[in-house]
Parts: C-alpha cells; structure tokens; sequence
C-alpha cells in the first residue's frame, strides 16, 4: 500500500495553534523482578523501592550508605502491566483527540524488561496493545456523543526500526534507509513510509504482528531474545468535520521501545554484534546529549546528531505529552547500568514541552470547488435555452467565452484565488486600500526595473561592436609568429591600448568601457605554453604512485620531518579518544567514530594509508589529509 502523503495545497490554511500549558515530561521507574540466575554471585539487591514515587540505591563509594531519587511513579517487582499503563500512560491518550501529540517510550539496560513492558505476552499485554485498544475505545465513544454528529474520526498506523542508524519499514520490509524530513511546520516526516488505516483492534494486529516479526533480534550473553534495534509505532487519530468551516484535529501518538544500552566486556559481542551495540550506544549517548542542551537551554540541540533524537524531536523538548519508563534490574551486575538509568531518568524528569492543538480547514475550498463544478454540468443546458431564444447573439460569442470558467480552471488556482478573495473580504476598507496602493507600486517598480534591464541590455551591445572593431584595427599590428624573440613574450614594448586605432566618431565615455587587457593572444605565446606543459609532464613523472595532488611541496621537506609527521598521525589514529581525532584536519565527527568503529573491531592500523579501508574515505581524501595535517603538523 502506497504511504499517504497530503500536500500543503490540499490540506488548506492553517489555523493559528492552539497552545496548552507547558507540560513536564513525565518519568516513571519499573523495578524487574529478581532473578537468581543473574546473581551468579549471591550478592543480593542493589536497589529497593522506599514508596510509591520513590527509591534508593547502595553508594558505591561507600556501601554503608544509599542514595535516594524521587520520581512520577514507581513501580515495583510485583506491579502488574495495567498498573504501569493505567498510572503513567493511558491518562496521556486522551489528548489524541484534541488534536494533541503523545509520546511514550521506555528506556533501560538490555535486560531490564523494556520490551515486556512495551509488547508483553498473551496473558499480559503490555503498554502498545493497550493503547491502541484504548483508543478505538474512545473513537467509538466520542463518536457517539450528539455532539460529535458532525464529525467523522480515522485511525491510521506507521511502523519502523532505526538498526545500525538506518531507517526501516517494518509494515513493507525494504532494505531501504529512509530519509528523514522537516516541514515549514517542524513537523518530522518520513517520505516513503507505509501508512496503513485501520478500523478496528483486530485489523491493527493484522499488520502489527507480522511485522513485529521482522524487528532485528539477536542473543547476547545477558538476553537471549536482545532487541538490536530502536522501534518506532506511530499511531494518527484524524478528526474531521463534516460540515463549515471543515474544521481537521490529527494528533499522533508515537510508542517507542528502546534498545537498551550494553557493556560488551559483559555481553561478549563480536562481529556484526560489536557493530549494532556501538551503534545503539551511540544513539543513547546523543539522546543524552539533547536532555542535557535542553536542561541548560542551550541555543543549539543536537538533535541531527542520531537518527532516534531526530525522531524523538517532537517527544523530547517539542509538542507532544510525554511519559518514559524507565526499566531497571534489582542484581548487583547490573549496578552500573541501573545507576546510570537512574540518573538519566532525574535527567530527563526536567525536560519542558509545550503541547499545542494544531488545525487545519482543508475541506473548506475542495467544497466550494465541487459546489461550482456542479453549477458548471447545469450551464449548458442554459445556454442551449438562451441560444434558442437569441441565436444571432450567440454567433458573436468566442468557444473560449462560451465554456465555463470552473471546469477549465487548475485546482491551485482556484485555490489560491478563493484565499486571495477571502483575504480581501476579510480585511477592513482601509487596510485593503493599503493593500491596492502596495500593488500598484509594486508593478511600477517592476516596469522601472524591466526599463533599466534593457537600457544596460542596449549598452552592453554597444561595447560588443566596439570591441570587434577595436579588434579589428589591432589585427594589422601583431608581429610575425615566425620571428619569437628570446628576449621577451610580446614583440611589441608598446603598451597594448596603443596599439588600436582611436576613432573620432566615438565618443570618449565609451572608450572606457574596453578593457586594455583584451587583446587578442600573440603567437609566441603557445611556444611558451607547450614547453610549460612538457615541463609539467616532466615533474608529474616523478610523482610516486597515489599522491598525484601532492605536487612538488613534499619534495621541499626533509625526509626525517616528513616521517616523523607521519609517525605522529598514526599514533593518533591508533590512541587518539574522539576530541583528538576530529581536532585533525578533513576528519569531522562522523568520521571520528568510524575510525574509533573499525579500531574497535580490526585493531590498530599499521599505516596511515588504512585509512582507506574505511568506508568513506577514498584515495582523493587520504591524500588530502595528508597534505592537510602533515602542514600544520609543521606549522606547529
């Protein structure tokens, strides 16, 4: 099924947003269950829950004492899904309806029972089937309502995986990276993915099982079943008016569950596992960054840093209400990785959104388009009757007169004059005046400018014909090419400009205008060009294989600083953290992890010419990081 896409034409103006109170993104902790399996050790619990908000957990520098954080909810080893979803999620679904975004998602180290708490099981379901049953509920009751008559109500679903920073359709597989977009309305969008309409529960799980199928899952030491990849369900509630003014609410409700973060020492990835966990924790790394920027209300968010924060964009810092559950493990092994979830969980409990109700009028001028065609199919049959009665008149008549405007008229067009024509309705006399006048200097600026483009036009051919002619005079005084003079290039000592004859029928402004430095090539030039080339050719023989941009400058360096500038570079490149390595010349961030990504899993590199083993960087580039860096190593 092809995605649908509305065009901007099509939607029709948009109203002023609606703006709510700014809302606290709300954070909740689950507790998972313990397992003896995982205390291998026989250490007991790091952490316990001390209330219903509240938690506390060992100090690690000082095991005698605990530290305590306080959240929106907490939720211990024996809470039940319809707990979790009726304390922190469902009170956020009715804004759907209002025209609002809602965002839940869970984050926590692999492990901790993240994709239970979003999917869970037969018996108990989890938060995403919940939800969407929820909110066919509510269709269904709003729909009927007396006062929702009017209003007809249409449920659609997206679903998508971000694996190896790589967007993917899951309700069409495609092994297809699909772009990410932004509208003039920082809305994000996804051109070519699938959008699916469903009208009941059962038809939602039609298309979301097979494709929960397709999700990349792999076994680590620490879980079996490990998710490899974030994933991303969107679920649109559009609200339509059927009626004047036509009024469309359409809020999203975006369920996203996390892949969790891993220490690989512990999990024991290798290979493709080593590259889709470097690529998760990157991820989350970003995600944090962005809590942090909006915390300190920096100017710039990384949000385009990771594909997952542009997606979160909206949930993190933008319109939507938003709820995280954080999922935690209770085993001393884990007590790192809790500590750190924790304290991204305090993190993000201070992040500020701003919800708003964004509106839109598109059915308005589609109607009034229908009602006008439908006036057109009945002109005919009144001009047949009126050239009955007056068939001389209509002789007169031209085909183009004789056909009806609405028919033949572009949809955009019409379009645009029926808002240019409720702009001028709408606006009081004398600001329409106003308006009128700002035209009308307008198109007078505009012939102005038309008149001054052809004057210069007119000038510009006249210093073409004088040029030819200024040319045509210098023809006779250019020396033999078969005398060359050892001496000098140019036969003549004269300056160039002497060389022409001066015309008293031209007046002296536009002499001016012809530059004494166009004149026409001398002979003995191309003996000159032809020995610079072959000296050229000559030089470029020289040039060892693979560093053809380096010209003659490396031939100027002694050997000695040019090996130890190179010694230097790849003593970076095997040591360097990522500050170090994006501070060298060409190579920016993305580059800098690829380097720190193929150290990782290959080991150190044995020459600075492995750099081309890297995706991205190809011969041009190494050979201009070379240059680059082994210049300003000599330079320092």
């Amino acid at each position: 099924m092809a995605p649908k896409r509305v065009s901007l034409a099509e939607a029709g103006p948009v109203k002023k947003p609606s703006h709510s109170a700014p809302t606290r993104v709300r954070v909740s902790v689950r507790l998972r269950p313990y397992m003896s399996r995982d205390d291998e050790g026989k250490e007991g619990l790091c952490v316990r829950g001390t209330g219903n908000q509240s938690l506390e957990i060992l100090n690690w520098r000082n095991t005698m004492e605990t530290m305590s954080y306080q959240f929106d909810a907490f939720y211990g080893e024996r809470s039940s899904q319809q707990e979790v979803y009726t304390g922190s999620v469902k009170p956020v679904l009715s804004h759907l309806l209002s025209g609002q975004n809602a965002s839940v998602f869970a984050y926590g180290p692999t492990g901790a029972g993240k994709t239970h708490t979003m999917l869970g099981g037969a018996e108990e379901p989890g938060v995403i089937p919940r939800a969407v049953r929820d909110v066919f509920q509510m269709v269904r009751e709003q729909s009927s309502l007396p006062a929702s008559q009017d209003w007809e109500h249409s449920v659609s679903m997206s679903y998508l995986e971000i694996y190896n920073e790589k967007v993917l359709d899951l309700l069409e597989p495609q092994d297809q990276d699909l772009p990410i977009r932004e509208d003039k309305d920082k809305n994000i969008l996804i051109p070519g993915l699938t959008q699916r309409t469903i009208g009941s529960f059962s038809e939602f799980e039609s298309h979301f099982l097979p494709a929960s199928q397709n999700r990349t899952m792999a076994s680590t030491k620490l879980n079996t079943r490990s998710s490899r990849s974030h994933t991303v369900l969107v679920i649109r509630v559009v609200k339509s008016q059927r009626v004047l003014p036509f009024r469309q609410l359409t809020g999203k409700l975006y369920l996203i569950d996390l892949a969790g973060s891993e220490d690989n020492r512990r999990t024991g990835n290798q290979g493709i596992r080593l590259k889709e966990s470097g690529a998760i924790n990157s991820s989350l790394f970003v995600l944090s960054k962005v809590v942090d920027s909006l915390n300190q209300g920096l100017a710039r968010v990384p949000y385009r840093d990771s594909k997952l924060t542009r997606l979160l964009q909206d949930s993190l810092g933008g319109s939507a209400h938003s709820v995280m559950i954080t999922n935690i493990a209770p085993e001393q092994k884990y007590y790192f990785d809790t500590l750190t979830a924790l304290n991204f969980a305090a993190k993000s409990k201070q992040v500020v959104n701003k919800p708003f109700t964004r509106e839109t009028l598109q059915a308005a001028a589609l109607k009034r388009q229908r009602e006008e065609s439908a006036q057109s199919e009945n002109a005919p049959k009144k001009r047949a009757k009126e050239s009955h009665d007056r068939p001389a008149q209509m002789t007169d008549v031209s085909p183009t007169a004789r056909s009806p405007p609405v028919e033949v008229c572009d949809p955009s067009v019409l379009e645009r004059l029926l808002t240019l024509e409720k702009l001028m309705m709408g606006t009081p006399e004398k600001d329409r005046l106003n308006l009128l006048r700002t035209v009308q200097e307008s198109r007078q600026e505009i012939k102005k400018l038309k008149e001054k483009q052809k004057e210069l036009e007119e000038q510009a051919l006249a210093a073409q014909s004088l040029l030819a002619e200024s040319r045509k005079a210098a023809a006779p005084s250019l020396p033999s090419a078969s005398s060359p003079s050892d001496e000098t290039l140019f036969m003549n000592h004269k300056h160039p400009s002497l060389l022409r004859k001066t015309s008293t029928a031209k007046p002296k402004k536009q002499q001016a205008i012809v530059s004494p430095l166009l004149v026409l090539p001398v002979q003995p030039l191309t003996h000159a060009i032809v020995s610079c080339k072959a000296e050229q050719t000559k030089m470029k023989s020289h040039v060892p294989e693979g560093k053809e941009n380096w010209e003659n400058w490396e031939t100027r360096l002694d050997s000695s600083v040019l090996q130890k500038s190179r010694d230097r570079i790849l003593s970076l490149l095997n040591t360097g953290s990522l500050k170090e390595l994006k501070g060298l010349q060409r190579i920016g961030d993305k580059k800098a992890k690829l380097i720190i990504g193929w150290r990782e899993i290959n080991g150190a590199f044995t020459q600075v010419e492995d750099l081309q083993k890297i995706e991205g960087i190809s011969a041009k580039l190494l050979t201009s990081f070379l240059k680059a860096n082994i210049l300003s190593t000599i330079a320092h």
